[in-house]
C-alpha cells in the first residue's frame, strides 16, 4: 500500500486557515457582508439571524477539498431562510462555477432528505435560496468565470434554457486602500494588511489603522496577519 493511502486528506487551502477562523465569527461575517456587498437582502439581516453551519460539504469527484464557510441566515422583514457558502482561494481555480454548483446541490439534498415526506411532495414546498461567494486573496487577477453559464459550451445559443448564477467575489488586493481605510473595521484592516505590499509600507498601513487597532478585543487581535 502506497504510503499516504488511507489517510485522510487535508482541506483544501490550509493556508486559508486564518480566514475560516475568523469568519467563523459571526459578527465578522456579517461586517464582510454589510461593509463589500451593496445589496438590499443585506441590510435586513443582523448577527443574531447567524448561524453557521458545522458541516462539510465534501464532493465525490473534489475529495481533496471541502466547502470552506456555510451560513444559515434569515431576514428580519420576512422571516425567509436563505444560505451563504463562501469559498476561500489564494489561487485562481476555473472550476469554481461548477464546484460552487455541486455545494449548492448537496446544502439542497440535506435540506431535502431532513424535510418530511409529506411536506417536501407539497406544491408549497420551496428550497432556500443559496448565495455563492468566494473570497480571494491571490497576488494576480481573478480570472475564472464569474458566472456559471460561462462554463457551458456554446451558452449563447440557449439563452433562456440554461442554469446560471453569479457569484460575489471578495478580491482581497483589488479593494483600494482608501476604500479599506475608509471602512474602519476588523475585516476591512484584516484586507489591508494581507494585500500584497513592500515590506516598508506595513508601518504606515498600521499607523493609518490605529484608531481601528485600539477597538479591537483581544480575540479580534489575534486575527491580525503578523508583521
Amino acid at each position: 500500500m502506497p504510503e499516504n493511502e488511507g489517510q485522510p486528506r487535508p482541506p483544501h487551502h490550509p493556508h486559508d486557515k486564518g480566514y475560516r477562523q475568523l469568519l467563523a465569527d459571526k459578527r465578522v461575517f456579517l461586517e464582510l457582508l454589510k461593509t463589500f456587498v451593496r445589496e438590499a437582502w443585506v441590510e435586513a439581516i443582523n448577527a443574531d439571524d447567524l448561524i453557521l453551519v458545522n458541516k462539510s460539504y465534501v464532493l465525490q469527484d473534489f475529495s481533496e477539498k471541502e466547502a470552506d464557510v456555510v451560513y444559515r441566515l434569515k431576514t428580519r422583514n420576512r422571516n425567509v431562510i436563505f444560505y451563504v457558502l463562501l469559498e476561500l482561494q489564494s489561487t485562481v481555480d476555473y472550476l469554481m462555477p461548477f464546484r460552487l454548483l455541486l455545494y449548492m446541490v448537496e446544502i439542497w439534498r440535506e435540506i431535502y432528505n431532513n424535510t418530511p415526506q409529506g411536506e417536501r411532495e407539497s406544491k408549497h414546498f420551496r428550497l432556500p435560496p443559496i448565495i455563492p461567494a468566494v473570497l480571494y486573496n491571490g497576488a494576480g487577477s481573478w480570472t475564472a468565470a464569474l458566472s456559471f453559464k460561462e462554463m457551458l459550451n456554446s451558452y449563447h445559443d440557449f439563452s433562456g434554457h440554461l442554469l446560471d448564477f453569479r457569484y460575489l467575489l471578495f478580491d482581497v488586493n483589488r479593494y483600494s486602500e482608501e476604500e479599506l481605510i475608509r471602512a474602519a473595521n476588523l475585516i476591512a484592516g484584516i484586507f489591508l494588511l494581507d494585500q500584497k505590499m513592500q515590506p516598508e509600507d506595513l508601518a504606515g498601513r498600521l499607523q493609518k489603522l490605529a484608531g481601528v487597532l485600539r477597538r479591537l478585543t483581544p480575540d479580534e487581535f489575534r486575527h491580525l496577519p503578523p508583521g
